[in-house]
């Protein structure tokens, strides 16, 4: 509950922020531009606009963008697998109201058969940056947001039993679910319907009562559960309060007013080719699925539906990321109110770390967010290749669309390249040194070691050290630690005590954590009766990793005089996976 409370109050922040006088939003904003240490705690200006530009014109260093396009590049060639990770992809970095980069790569249609079969090149269809792809469950993105608009014109009470509005709904023990559970997929409800709706019911009226039949796994708000049936059934009930369709209610509320003019269900022929492929499906038996919804329960429902069906470009998403990062506008469009985008960012899931979820979006997660990831930051990922993350406390946002399912889905996750994406842009922004120049920068990847060492230092009284560290991993399994030896062979932790936004209460064995973003400053004493080294060690594990890890302003006293000070002389550490940097 603590947790909760601190942070509503910090995204209440952000309304504050955005409702007050706009200079002084305008000023802090051009003070932080391109740095990673600097976090925004209000949206932008509601006239923020998006334009493209250098990374250099908002202070990011290029350099990791372009190693994260050479990798999405290597993505695309035959690994020893025999095929890609996937066909082709289309990314988008933006920062501050600047798209830094836009990334084609690959091929839209590029196979003649699912195995993978190559069509001739004279048939195949590269990949643009205005190539629309199929979101998936990006989807569902459009129907949450189209459900709050609902919520703030008072027509639907978010804590509300979902049977108020829908009473057919009220079946199989569903009296009780309300409309927050669906949004936060703590309804208890199933993945998926069972059966499939195409394959279970002859016609779109059966389907859709099979929906509102669909029974519950676990008893509401007892567990979370991601499910396509919480926002199948929020469809349902758009449609019923609004009177109408929807994806009318979609174009007509959401994407009309923003001018997303390449978004929307059932993309129409005359934009075929610029249609990313999906899969060749036999079950059912579609063959190559290109234009049409790749989800077969979406399809079967005529193509619209609350979970899928949504199809959409990377320019027309980047408008949708800045409308969220204005509070709720562009262009002088609102689709949502400052005090609603605030409620969607909040974190509801409380019961239940690690699935962390607002109303609609997922917050907080790192396993695509990569290192933009933090309490506030806002996203969705898409079955069939696509990912969107906002980060809202560097007014950045991430896109990165692929048709990795074309022309199979068993050819594997593409959550690195989700990962690697994201944090090119984190690691494009700057962290700067707190004392001097430069500080120490270890920005492992996964499975990686980094160890800065010290020459043996005196024996006798203890060592006294002090330092500034900047943390940014995916957690406990990727700590920074402080170890002693003195054999130069056998280490043993030394218990830190640090200090800062997002810092442990207590002393702790090792640092770790993410979405502070803010320099603490470490403790620690180390006895000392025999010639006694240290090193910081900093490690990842085979999964997810953060922005890395910045040291500076190390110092160790003994007795209170000085026997080491990296600042004023950092050739004394010795560096393993570290270096040197004004960043």
């Amino acid at each position: 509950m603590r947790a909760r409370k601190v942070l509503v109050a910090t995204l209440a922040v952000l309304v504050a922020a955005t409702t007050t006088a706009g200079a002084a939003t305008i000023d802090n904003r051009h003070g932080t531009a391109g740095r990673f240490d600097r976090p925004h705690h209000g949206f932008a200006p509601a006239s923020t606009t998006l334009r493209d530009g250098s990374p250099r014109e908002v202070n990011l260093d290029a350099q990791p963008i372009r190693d994260a396009e050479q990798f999405l590049k290597s993505w695309t060639q035959p690994d020893a697998s025999g095929h890609p990770h996937f066909s082709g992809a289309v990314g988008l970095l933006a920062h501050d109201g600047v798209v830094v980069d836009r990334y084609a790569v690959g091929g839209a249609l590029r196979y003649a058969d699912a195995k993978g079969t190559e069509l001739p090149p004279d048939q195949q269809v590269p990949m643009r940056n205005d190539t629309i792809f199929d979101m998936a469950s990006i989807s569902k993105l459009f129907t949450s947001i189209a459900a709050l608009q609902l919520i703030e014109q008072g027509k639907v009470d978010v804590n509300a039993p979902v049977v108020r509005y829908l009473p057919e709904f009220g079946v199989n023990g569903k009296q009780d679910v309300t409309v927050l559970q669906l949004l936060t997929h703590t309804s208890g409800f199933d993945a998926d319907p069972s059966p499939s709706l195409w394959a279970g019911y002859p016609d779109i009226p059966s389907r859709r009562k099979a929906v509102l039949d669909s029974p519950l796994k676990n008893a509401p708000g007892s567990t979370y559960l991601y499910s396509d049936i919480n926002m199948l059934t929020l469809g349902f009930l758009i449609e019923k309060l609004s009177g109408k369709p929807l994806d009318q209610v979609v174009h007509d509320r959401i994407t009309a007013p923003l001018g997303m003019v390449d978004t929307g269900y059932n993309p129409p022929a005359a934009k075929l080719s610029r249609v990313a492929a999906t899969e060749f499906e036999t079950t059912p038996p579609r063959g190559l699925v290109r234009g049409q919804v790749h989800d077969e329960n979406a399809w079967s429902l005529g193509g619209v539906a609350g979970h899928a069906g949504v199809f959409s470009t990377a320019s027309d998403l980047a408008t949708l990321c800045q409308a969220i990062l204005n509070g709720g506008s562009y262009r002088g469009h609102r689709i949502l109110r400052p005090d609603t985008v605030t409620k969607m960012l909040t974190n509801y899931n409380q019961r239940f770390p690690g699935d962390e979820h607002g109303l609609g979006f997922e917050l907080d997660q790192p396993w695509y967010m990569g290192a933009l990831a933090s309490p506030i930051s806002a996203g969705h990922t898409g079955f069939t290749g696509t990912t969107l993350v906002i980060d809202p406390e560097s007014r950045s946002f991430a896109l990165l669309l692929t048709n990795r399912v074309h022309p199979t889905r068993t050819w594997g996750s593409i959550n690195t390249a989700r990962q690697v994406w994201a944090t090119s842009l984190a690691r494009a922004m700057a962290v700067r040194p707190v004392e001097g120049r430069d500080a120490w920068y270890a920005g492992l990847g996964n499975n990686g070691v980094a160890t800065l060492s010290t020459q043996p230092l005196p024996a006798g009284a203890p060592l006294r050290v002090s330092f500034a560290a900047f943390v940014d991993t995916e957690g406990p399994s990727d700590p920074l630690q402080l170890e002693s030896s003195t054999d130069g062979v056998n280490w043993q932790p030394v218990p830190l005590q640090a200090r800062g936004r997002g810092a442990p209460d207590d002393e702790t064995p090792a640092l770790s954590g993410h979405g502070h973003r803010s320099w603490w400053r470490v403790s620690a004493e180390v006895p000392a009766a025999a010639a006694t080294s240290l090193r910081w060690r900093y490690s990842t594990d085979p999964n997810y990793s953060g922005r890395g890890v910045s040291l500076d302003s190390v110092k160790v006293t003994q007795r209170g005089h000085v026997v080491l000070d990296g600042e004023r002389n950092p050739s004394e550490l010795a560096s393993s996976g570290w270096k040197l940097s004004a960043r």
